[in-house]
């Protein structure tokens, strides 16, 4: 079994493969956090909490006198505001009487085969055999309120998830001002925290920083996970790396605001917590109505950073994502956007497909500008009919010459948002999210669409099915190109304006999840700006994401390094594109652009009719790498051998049999006289014999990772090499 309950229902421990993750409901109620970290039996280690008399840490009335007693000391589980606990709380409760406090304590429990699900949220699924589910039932000691607490365990795969449901079962109105999913009460040891940072075409840079008594915070008030913070942290021992070290991944399953925070206490104990931003965040519940948090992936691994990315890497395509290409192979695709932006008509984009099919390109994705009223960024979005003076007939008509070149055919979309200079918005202003009498901010030209509203959500499924179908439409790029903000619903009334944006995420969710209930072989790729939606909620929906805007591979090879930390590879959408590169200007080699593709779902971002005939010859051998080893990089264990910021940057695919290995290598920098470049292999089988295909040399896998390899020439500046271990 693994979830435990002893001492007559007060200790539960969760046991997964490699770890153990305690609770233990004491003699006042209160859920004790009294372990998570290496593999231990099924004793109380409520034992380790040492208590002492703590100077202006106050006793509840259950204490009656013992000074040491203090919820401003001890391990919880649902920390909560207002009754004596002054660090960060979870969870935060405006009463009717305007009073701010919820104490909570353990009133039972329930265990339940199957992982749990969450009304209108993305959350971890199984067959129904593969996990275990505890619920923990926490009652508010002043008032009629119950909160439950849920916990998945996913053994094999060393996870455990949490959520949080609040339920109002008094006749008066509450209001949650603040419902966190998860909290980490560490209480030994020193961490640093591991964030993913960035900005719009430079995402995801990982920032390590040790935590100390300053807060350390992220989060995002944009209305989407952001391309400033990712929605995934680490919190590790000050001294571990990718192969040693204890280490533990937050990792949310939320697309909208969210904070992520990591603080030591006046004892030297560590407190993280995750979940959806208190920031403008307020919920009413009435009498009867209940609020679900949403759901927080947790692991753990005692072997460093490369196994924690592996449970995740795993837990995430076998979990998370669904559909026909949950695990399928991806087509290799063209997309239009960076060979002509709103610059097309309908024979200039089948000129692209034409070249594209001679040279095994298997998809043509057509973008931005062909819809509506729309050259430029604007006007036209929200009025998702085809433009047929500018492509020269139906979106059908297309669709059907692509689908005729043997390939399929994919759209760009972008329904979160609307234009003012639109038929839509003509029609129903008040579907736009602005507040009343304020002049609203712009981006890119746009506000952003209600889909709090049923009305819209309804215009939206309509309109797009009726689309989809029509034109036989293969994939969507689901796009947002701005952050929210004069966050206001027409909808609501004004107590309910701080659920606006945790309302819009769900609409999102809800439309997605129409959609793909009715096109169940439609392969979804989400976007915002590139990465700035890249979440596990996302990936529910979406089994691949753009990873960026940013198409440069020098950069990418920064990007691309911080997203593999949380992310499968499967996940990342990586492409080819032209030089001078548009976003940073740099000029790189065909072959190494396509080297770091291939460590995505590969495809190409330019004109191929301008391209040399050097260079489609270049493609087609691309084609055919990407065919070799998509099922090596799509479903293999994924290591990071160098990081980028040195001479070189590497990494390596190894596939599960540890038959078979790739290793990528790029240089970043050049020097006179170089030094030799020497690298070693990971994640081989010590016993098997591998052949290398850089030198054709046999050795034991023990030795390719002990001893390693010597490239006989040092490679030049943005060059690339692949090294292929096969037994």
């Amino acid at each position: 079994m693994a979830i435990l309950v002893g001492e007559e229902g007060r200790l539960f421990t969760l046991q997964t493969a490699d770890g153990t993750y305690q609770m233990y409901a004491d003699e006042k109620n209160v859920l004790l956090h009294t372990y998570y970290g290496k593999k231990i039996e099924t004793e109380n280690m409520a034992e380790l909490i040492c208590r002492t008399d703590v100077g202006f840490a106050g006793n509840p009335p259950e204490a009656a006198g013992d000074r040491t007693y203090s919820l401003d000391c001890l391990p919880q589980e649902l920390p909560s505001g207002g009754v004596g606990d002054y660090r960060e709380e979870c969870v935060c409760i405006k009463h009717a009487d305007g009073s701010l406090a919820a104490d909570f304590r353990f009133a039972g429990y329930e265990v339940r085969k199957g992982a749990y699900k969450l009304p209108g949220l993305p959350a971890l699924y199984d067959g129904g055999q593969e996990s275990d589910t505890l619920v923990i039932t926490m009652r508010e000691k002043a008032s009629d309120v119950t909160a439950y607490l849920y916990y998945g365990v996913f053994e094999r795969e060393n996870v455990i998830t949490r959520a949080v449901r609040v339920e109002n079962n008094g006749d008066k109105e509450i209001v949650l001002e603040r419902c966190l999913s998860a909290c980490l009460d560490f209480q030994y040891g020193s961490y640093d925290f591991i964030t993913f940072c960035g900005r719009h075409a430079m995402e995801r840079v990982p920032e390590r920083t040790a935590i100390g008594r300053t807060k350390l915070e992220i989060g995002s008030l944009r209305g989407t996970s952001s391309h400033q913070y990712n929605p995934a942290v680490i919190c590790c021992e000050a001294t571990a790396g990718e192969e040693h070290g204890d280490c533990y991944g937050l990792c949310l399953a939320y697309s909208g605001n969210f904070l992520a925070c990591a603080q030591m206490d006046q004892r030297g104990q560590t407190r993280a917590l995750m979940g959806i931003h208190p920031g403008r965040f307020s919920y009413l519940l009435k009498a009867g109505e209940s609020f679900d948090a949403p759901q927080v992936i947790l692991s753990y691994s005692d072997e460093g950073l490369t196994k924690l990315s592996h449970q995740y890497h795993r837990i995430l395509r076998n979990h998370m994502c669904r559909g026909a290409y949950q695990h399928s192979k991806r087509p290799i695709l063209i997309n239009n956007w960076e060979a002509t932006y709103f610059d097309f008509n309908g024979e200039k984009i089948l000129n692209i497909a034409r070249q594209a099919a001679e040279l095994g390109i298997e998809m043509l994705v057509l973008d931005d500008g062909w819809f509506g009223k729309r050259d430029s960024d604007y006007s036209g979005l929200g009025d998702w009919y085809v433009n047929e003076r500018k492509l020269g007939g139906s979106l059908a008509q297309l669709s059907g010459k692509i689908h005729d070149m043997g390939m399929k055919f994919g759209l760009w979309l972008e329904p979160e948002m609307i234009s003012e200079d639109s038929d839509l918005y003509r029609r129903h202003p008040e579907w736009a999210v602005r507040i009343p009498g304020r002049e609203p901010n712009r981006s890119r030209s746009q506000l952003v669409l209600d889909l709090s509203r049923g009305d819209v959500r309804d215009y939206l499924f309509e309109t797009l099915s009726g689309l989809l179908r029509e034109a036989s439409v293969d994939y969507v790029k689901w796009d947002v190109n701005r952050s929210t903000c004069d966050v206001y619903s027409n909808a609501l009334g004004r107590e309910r304006m701080g659920e606006v944006s945790h309302r819009l995420i769900l609409g999102m969710y809800e439309l997605l999840e129409r959609l793909l209930t009715a096109f169940p072989n439609l392969l979804l790729e989400g976007c915002s700006g590139g990465g700035g939606r890249f979440d596990a909620g996302m990936l529910y929906y979406a089994p691949q994401i753009w990873c960026s805007d940013n198409t440069d591979a020098v950069n990418r090879l920064q990007i691309q390094y911080g997203t593999s930390f949380f992310y499968p590879v499967s996940a990342v959408g990586s492409h080819v594109s032209a030089v001078p590169n548009h976003q940073t200007g740099r000029i790189t080699s065909f072959a190494t652009r396509g080297h770091v593709a291939l460590a995505g779902s590969f495809g190409y971002e330019l004109d191929l009719n301008k391209v040399t005939e050097e260079e489609k010859e270049l493609v087609k051998q691309q084609v055919a790498q990407f065919h070799k080893y998509n099922s090596l990089t799509r479903e293999g264990d994924y290591y990071r051998i160098q990081a980028p910021g040195g001479r070189f940057s590497a990494w390596e695919f190894v596939d599960e049999a540890k038959e078979h290995a790739l290793l990528t290598l790029v240089m970043t920098s050049a020097e006179g006289n170089p030094f030799p470049v020497h690298i070693a292999a990971k994640g081989l089988d010590p016993e098997k014999q591998y052949r290398c295909s850089v030198n054709g040399q046999v050795h034991s896998g023990r030795t390719w990772m002990n001893a390693g390899l010597t490239l006989a020439r040092v490679p030049g500046e943005y060059e690339s090499v692949l090294i292929e271990w096969e037994v």
